[in-house]
């Protein structure tokens, strides 16, 4: 069996509206219906880059404290940590990639 999650730090972290800075969390692999349903989504049909936002809120099951991972949590990343989570999610959904397997690339501010 292989595992469906992988753990995540965020280069930066998100800033709550109370200050609190969450850096670790979850995130499963995709299906198709995160890929598929989110196309139907008019914020979609209007601006085809929020497909991002939508998808990446569907498969982030946990962000630090937060009591839900939503949209506007996904809205309000550092763009360097949104970049982050869309190279995680192409690593551990990629069809060539082993699976649950964290993938190694530098992080923002990574000297590798």
């Amino acid at each position: 069996m292989f595992s469906t999650e992988v753990n995540f730090t965020l280069p930066k972290g998100y800033l709550d509206q109370d200050g609190g800075l969450h850096t670790d969390g979850v995130m499963r692999l995709a299906t198709g219906a995160d890929e598929i349903l989110p196309l139907k989504d008019p914020r979609v049909q209007q601006n085809p880059a929020y497909l991002t936002i939508i998808v990446l809120a569907r498969v982030i099951t946990r962000l630090g404290a937060l009591p839900d991972v939503n949209t506007k949590v996904i809205e309000g990343l550092f763009a360097s940590d949104l970049s982050y989570l869309q190279k995680l999610y192409e690593s551990l959904n990629d069809d060539d990639a082993a699976p649950g397997v964290v993938p190694d690339f530098p992080l923002v501010g990574d000297a590798r």
